[in-house]
């Protein structure tokens, strides 16, 4: 809901608005200034692939009731346009430990009911794999899941996924958009919460997930490894240790001041394992306890985190392509099958094509975004998946759910280690026969903040006017990929940089890559044309 007149659009929603917390800060607005409160009804968040994320507060540019009643209401006005059976599969609905997960969560499901769609509810907290999971499981019209994922405490999002089990790609986010914009926030219908197209499901759910486990490991007779945990505060850590359990491994030990589900994330100031200092309490863990392999989930348990032990009893957090090659390395060398797919991002490192092609098998490489893993595995029904990955911690090593899935792929990783344990050598030491075989790609990476505007604005001149030159070194090639919002230049020498803003994060992200040379250098130049 926008408006001309900010005041006029803000009383209206003051009158609509459910909660007292939000009420306030909203009053606080109006009376303020008027700048500001101009600012705040500038717009909508907008609603793209990966749903919507924004910080919790007032009005239509953040993560409150009426917004979410408002996106709701378009989602089911998508599915009644575009799905005839939508009334009878209905939507599954699960909800992080975020500020007022669950109250958006029950929201969305009376807004559904409200219009005739049976809506099936978490009565718990759940992990994003499991929501994503059960949306198969339950031949569901769509799945939602309240969550930001690893975003920042203050921050919550709405995760949108349709009845294949895959996140939303064009163009049916345009279309879900179209739809919440017809929609007046402040006059959403909804039912009662207890009305009879409400129904719970829980734990049946969680089972299931958990049933299909085992079928995970490729090498049960392989005893596992000591391994440290931390669920990063978030929802992933109960069901992660039932998964160790049904896999038979024993229990891992937990960094019990982060275990327990809590949405403020006490110990950590960005519950994101890729960030300086999150896993610090993780590796102090495994280094007293002797472990073999750290790992770690994010708040709603989508990615895997590790850490290795070094010969001078450091830790040391492995990049998210490191983890895919090891798990390329171990899931390629199982059979000679080779009508295998395998399948990664435009940003995450050309050594998993090398991969294939050693072992003589397809491969794919997709936009950014773990929505495009999950169509390249629906693309192919005729070939025998065998893993997708992000370098962004995100990995798919089962047919279900579409989706990334860092429980399973916990599962795996410590049976990648349990083998290398059974073999008498460590995880370091199969990167780097890795490396003996492919040659030694070094990665770098890094981000420069800046709102989606200006990092919108920074690739598009950057596309404009290329440099001829990035760090001394001269441009061979350029390659763009509009749909990806992607720049990629290719460097004398063999080095390759990209450049592209986040859809999830107010940042611009570089990455860079290169065999037996760091291409630290170089990304440090590419992110300073953007200044």
């Amino acid at each position: 809901m926008t408006n001309n007149d900010p005041r006029a659009a803000a009383d209206r929603w003051l009158a609509a608005e459910p909660d007292d917390d939000i009420r306030l800060e909203l009053q606080a607005l109006i009376d303020g200034d008027p700048t500001q409160l101009a600012e705040r009804f500038a717009d909508r968040l907008q609603f793209g692939t990966a749903g919507l994320r924004a910080a919790v507060g007032a009005g239509p540019l953040r993560m409150n009731r009426l917004v979410v009643q408002q996106a709701a209401a378009g989602v089911a006005q998508y599915l009644l346009k575009n799905d005839p059976g939508a009334r009878r599969r209905g939507v599954v609905i699960g909800f992080d430990a975020r500020r007022k997960s669950d109250v958006f969560a029950l929201d969305t499901a009376r807004v559904m009911a409200a219009v005739g769609i049976p809506a099936r509810l978490f009565d718990q907290m759940v992990a994003t794999p499991v929501l994503a999971w059960s949306i198969t499981e339950l031949d569901a019209a769509a799945g939602i899941v309240v969550t930001a994922s690893h975003n920042p405490p203050a921050d919550n999002g709405y995760k949108v996924y349709l009845g294949d089990g895959a996140q939303i790609v064009p163009p049916h986010d345009i279309g879900i958009s179209a739809c919440i914009d017809a929609v007046d926030p402040t006059e959403v219908p909804m039912v009662a919460a207890d009305d009879a197209l409400i129904t719970s499901v829980g734990d049946e759910l969680v089972d299931a997930y958990l049933a299909a486990i085992p079928a995970v490991r490729r090498r049960p007779d392989v005893a596992g490894v000591p391994v440290a945990y931390s669920a990063m505060h978030g929802v992933g850590g109960a069901t992660l240790v039932r998964a160790f359990e049904v896999a038979g491994f024993d229990p891992p030990h937990l960094v019990a001041e982060q275990f327990e589900p809590d949405g403020t994330f006490p110990t950590v100031s960005f519950p994101n394992p890729e960030e300086p200092g999150a896993m610090d309490l993780l590796m102090e863990l495994a280094h007293r306890v002797d472990a073999q392999l750290a790992i770690a989930n994010d708040p709603d348990a989508d990615r895997l985190a590790a850490a290795i032990p070094q010969p001078d009893g450091s830790w040391r957090r492995l990049g998210g392509d490191e983890i895919g090659w090891l798990f390329a390395d171990y899931l390629l060398g199982l059979d000679d099958d080779p009508d295998r797919l395998v399948i990664t991002t435009l940003v995450s490192s050309s050594l998993l094509g090398k991969m294939a092609a050693h072992h003589g098998i397809h491969t794919a490489e997709t936009f950014t975004g773990f929505k495009w893993i999950a169509r390249a595995v629906l693309d192919h029904p005729e070939l025998n998946f065998v893993l997708g990955y992000e370098q962004a911690l995100g990995y798919l090593v089962a047919n279900q759910p579409l989706d990334k899935d860092g429980i399973s792929a916990a599962v795996l990783f410590t049976e990648v280690a349990s083998v290398a344990a059974a073999e008498g050598r460590t995880l370091q030491q199969w990167l780097d026969d890795i490396a003996a075989r492919y040659g030694r790609h070094i990665l770098a990476d890094a981000a420069v903040r800046m709102t989606p505007v200006e990092a919108a604005a920074k690739v598009a001149a950057l596309r404009a006017d290329p440099p001829a030159q990035i760090g001394g070194r001269s441009v061979i090639s350029i390659e763009e990929y509009p749909e990806a919002d992607l720049l990629r230049f290719e460097l004398d020498g063999g080095v390759r940089v990209q450049i592209r803003p986040s859809g999830t994060e107010p940042k611009v992200k570089l990455y860079g890559e290169a065999v037996d040379e760091d291409p630290t250098p170089f990304v440090a130049a590419l992110a300073a044309l953007l200044v």
